[in-house]
């Protein structure tokens, strides 16, 4: 009688411990169900009649990494969590001739919960233009060190790529440093940031429109300041065999540029200094690449930007007020952020520009920054000319953190030691075979 009991005991508990069991599993089951989310996109208000004919939703799970792509709402599948939402279309609508035309579009929503309760996602769809310009390829902005642990300045310098299949001619281009830093972001007014970006230098590749070929898979460099660095710092490379050079004339007898004579100079519309031009070294602005329809002297004119803004402190709260110029965002060809995730505040262009950010260092300040800069990834090679990555979203489309191409190129100085690079890449990553 006694075993019996003992008997008729465990099967109670073994009874309990199942339907407990059970319970977990249940819980298991509906933390791994998966959702249809219900997603609702707004098309731009100036499209007559849109019609879309494909779309793509491009999720991230912020927590897992895991990434996947969609090929239309219907489906859209996704476990509860946390996701980065990209949405890329095609709408064709009636435009103001009543003729049917097209359009590229494009939302961005991120950090997007999603679960049994919250299936809803909406998205605001803004135009984007096709890539059929230059686009930025390289920012390095960070410089190099010299021997003595000193910073040097002057080797700074962007490229840009030609990533079409035909003829592109520079004549006109304009290269733009943005006026608002990624790390501080203030309620400036009027918010002009949907329709402008805010610009404080401003230098243009001079020309009458078929001066400067570039073909396609070729790449104009252009420098801050294009003579043989390695005179002034065993550290740095040559840059006399740039393409252009921004050059400013000086008002500050002190602190004066240096006119390169092997390198052209670009045309500086506009910048903020009395002294020279540097690219921000710790990478805290935004970049673009800007066809501006407009002689200098209009744009000078009509295109000035003055704003207030509010800095609240310890001390006490203060307005502001300032100005720079304006550049509309139909103008901009290309444009990329740059930041660091410690201090990454906001992006200082359109979501239609840019809706990413790459960077070089972890922190303000960060001192393993110096030799690296961003590169645009490559997708491909395609008759022996790379093909690179351009989704008007940074973070996606420039791998961060990389040994310059110029460093590469010519086997320079890749840290303070003077370290000599015997790597060659196509994007900061992939060898070159």
């Amino acid at each position: 009688m006694k075993h019996l009991k003992h008997i008729y005991a465990l099967l109670i508990g073994l009874t309990v411990l199942l339907s407990a069991c059970d319970d977990t599993l249940d819980d298991v089951a509906r933390e791994i169900e998966t959702i249809a989310p219900d997603v609702s996109v707004a098309m731009p208000g100036n499209l007559l009649n849109p019609t879309v004919t494909e779309e793509t939703f491009e999720v991230k799970n912020i927590t897992t990494g895991r990434r996947a792509t969609y090929a239309s709402r219907a489906d859209l599948e996704l476990k509860a969590g946390l996701y980065d939402i990209t949405y890329n279309a095609r709408v064709t609508y009636t435009d103001t001739l009543g003729q049917t035309a097209s359009a590229r579009l494009q939302a961005y929503a991120p950090s997007v919960q999603v679960s049994a309760a919250n299936r809803k996602i909406d998205l605001n769809a803004y135009t984007t233009a096709d890539s059929d310009d230059f686009i930025i390829s390289e920012v390095f902005f960070t410089g190099t060190l010299r021997p003595n642990a000193n910073q040097y300045y002057g080797d700074d310098y962007i490229k840009i790529y030609n990533n079409t299949d035909h003829v592109l001619y520079a004549d006109g281009l304009t290269l733009l440093e943005s006026k608002f830093l990624t790390t501080e972001k203030y309620n400036y007014s009027p918010n002009v940031i949907d329709t402008h970006f805010t610009v404080q230098a401003i230098y243009t590749i001079p020309g009458s429109g078929h001066e400067h070929p570039v073909q396609p898979g070729e790449e104009l460099w252009i420098v801050d300041t294009g003579i043989d660095h390695r005179v002034a710092n065993a550290n740095s490379f040559d840059c006399s065999t740039a393409d252009f050079e921004w050059y400013d004339i000086s008002t500050k007898p002190t602190h004066l540029d240096i006119d390169s004579p092997t390198v052209p100079n670009l045309d500086k519309w506009y910048c903020y200094t009395l002294s020279f031009f540097l690219l921000h070294n710790r990478g805290f602005r935004a970049w673009a690449l800007a066809r501006i329809p407009v002689g200098k002297e209009n744009f000078l004119a009509n295109y000035n930007y003055k704003y207030n803004y509010i800095i609240i402190t310890e001390a006490g709260t203060y307005p502001m007020s300032q100005q720079a110029y304006r550049v509309p965002n139909q103008w901009i060809v290309d444009a990329v952020n740059c930041s660091v995730e410690a201090k990454w505040a906001w992006n200082v262009t359109a979501p239609a520009l840019d809706h990413g950010w790459s960077y070089c260092g972890t922190m303000d300040k960060d001192k393993t920054r110096y030799f690296h800069s961003v590169r645009r990834k490559m997708l491909y090679l395609k008759d022996g000319r790379p093909v690179l990555k351009d989704t008007n979203n940074s973070s996606d489309d420039f791998n961060p953190y990389c040994i310059p191409s110029e460093i590469e190129r010519q086997g320079t100085a890749i840290d303070i030691n003077g370290t000599p690079c015997t790597t060659r890449t196509w994007d900061g990553v992939v060898p070159r075979n």
